[in-house]
């Protein structure tokens, strides 16, 4: 039935989306919750304080268009720094240091390709499920995809690779601050609290995610012609037919690299303090270009033109990024964003603890389509859950895991969120044949996650 699904190209997909979303701002009731600040300058919802709006703000149909001008002021902080990380790696890539080092890796996982794709994806995993790393990846998308055509697997096993790793990691995190500490912090609990059941969840939808990968990459290596993408736009990838030995200038090349990388993770943890973001990223990464460029013994003039032309090829990742924002504009421009959120947690109070444990799940899920920040989803949706949860005398704790599982899961299929539809856009996967392939995943994961949750209210779990 998947195969039958024809959906056109990704902005003409979103456009469509932006249209639908205008529409319901006509349709439906405008209504809003009143906030109140948490104390460290969030936004926070005040439970049953929903009421609908007299004095309507109806939009006109032009607002359609002027909303995606905004959509990219909003997130220029991550369309710059896909330009930057594109501009970056191809003057990395110039200097062979890349293809140096790919050439030995295929050289001596080429016979065992899936120990170096377990080792990838659980790396993935863990940095988000600790550090909250998503964006940060970005830059290593053009590097997997390369790695993976060398070894034979296709553009969408690169990219689930990352994408599973990374939903997973989110779905089940057990630190990661911009969604466990912030929806921890909405539900007033001890900040990492619940660790133990989390880590136990871990591993087994781990494996699960990467079972999925690694059926769907064997049966393509197996027989290229069943792959997703068999029939779309071609990548190539240019390897070195000869392996050159790792020269010492590709050494102080990677010792930078790596400096960088790690000057990234320290930056945005809160253990620096610095509070570093995209803007800090990519200023990290111009340093590092020219760095690279100098010791690489590119000129000024092709280090420019290497530069440009990485960039201009992620133009198209660009505009789906402020594309997908446009979505969540309308609907909050509408004064219709909240309604839809009071329609779907409404119902929550009429049913008993397990089946609301699962239908907190179910909403969170359709939610992040709307809001597919996790922070913005927790500081949205956890003032609401937490009084339903006492009420249906569910711990707080379960309320937070739900969230987690419909934030961290349902991002790898929703085409609102804008790091998803980047990855896509610099792997040129087109959306309909993502969906094709992570759909079967995403309903394990909502079979799965739903058991995790009944178990839950079983243990009691705190």
């Amino acid at each position: 039935m998947l195969q039958k699904i024809k959906i056109p190209h990704t902005l003409v997909l979103l456009f469509t989306m932006m249209v639908l979303a205008l529409a319901a701002t006509y349709l439906l009731p405008h209504g809003e919750f009143e906030r109140t600040s948490d104390g460290h300058g969030h936004s926070v919802v005040v439970p049953g304080s929903f009421h609908t709006l007299e004095q309507k703000q109806m939009l006109k149909p032009w607002h359609i268009f002027t909303v995606i001008p905004r959509a990219f002021e909003e997130t220029q902080g991550i369309i710059f720094f896909i330009f930057i990380i594109g501009g970056a790696l191809a003057v990395i890539r110039a200097t062979g240091v890349i293809d140096a080092f790919m050439g030995r890796l295929i050289q001596k996982y080429g016979s065992k390709p899936y120990i170096l794709m377990f080792s990838t994806m659980l790396v993935f995993s863990i940095a988000s499920s600790t550090l909250g790393m998503a964006e940060e990846f970005i830059p290593f998308v053009p590097i997997l995809l390369m790695l993976c055509l060398a070894l034979d697997f296709d553009r969408i096993t690169a990219i689930g690779i990352m994408v599973v790793g990374y939903g997973i990691g989110y779905g089940v995190a057990a630190l990661n601050p911009f969604t466990v500490m912030v929806a921890q912090e909405v539900a007033q609990l001890k900040p990492t609290s619940g660790i133990g059941y989390r880590l136990a969840l871990f591993l087994p939808f781990f494996l699960l995610g990467f079972h999925h990968v690694y059926t769907y990459s064997k049966k393509v290596r197996k027989d290229p012609a069943r792959s997703l993408l068999n029939d779309s736009e071609t990548m190539e990838v240019s390897l070195p037919e000869k392996v050159e030995s790792i020269t010492r200038k590709n050494w102080i090349i990677l010792v930078f690299i790596l400096t960088a990388l790690i000057l990234i993770v320290y930056g945005i943890s809160e253990v620096s303090g610095w509070g570093w973001y995209l803007v800090e990223l990519g200023g990290v990464f111009l340093g590092l270009t020219i760095i690279v460029a100098a010791i690489g013994g590119l000129s000024a003039d092709k280090t420019a033109r290497e530069f440009a032309i990485g960039a201009s090829e992620l133009t198209t990742t660009a505009l789906l990024v402020g594309f997908a924002r446009a979505i969540a504009l309308i609907l909050q421009d509408g004064q219709v964003l909240d309604t839809i959120v009071y329609a779907l947690a409404s119902p929550l109070e009429k049913v008993g603890p397990e089946l609301a444990s699962v239908g907190m799940y179910v909403i969170q899920s359709l939610i992040n389509f709307f809001i597919p920040s996790g922070s913005g989803q927790a500081y949205v949706t956890m003032p609401l859950m937490t009084p339903i949860a006492d009420l249906l005398s569910i711990s707080r704790q379960i309320a937070v895991l739900a969230y987690q599982f419909g934030d961290g899961f349902t991002n790898m299929i929703v085409p609102t969120n804008a790091v998803l539809m980047g990855i896509l856009g610099i792997g040129r996967i087109p959306y309909d044949r993502w969906f094709r392939f992570i759909f079967p995943l995403i309903l394990k994961l909502w079979l799965f996650g739903s058991i995790a949750l009944i178990i839950a209210v079983l243990i009691g779990y705190q």
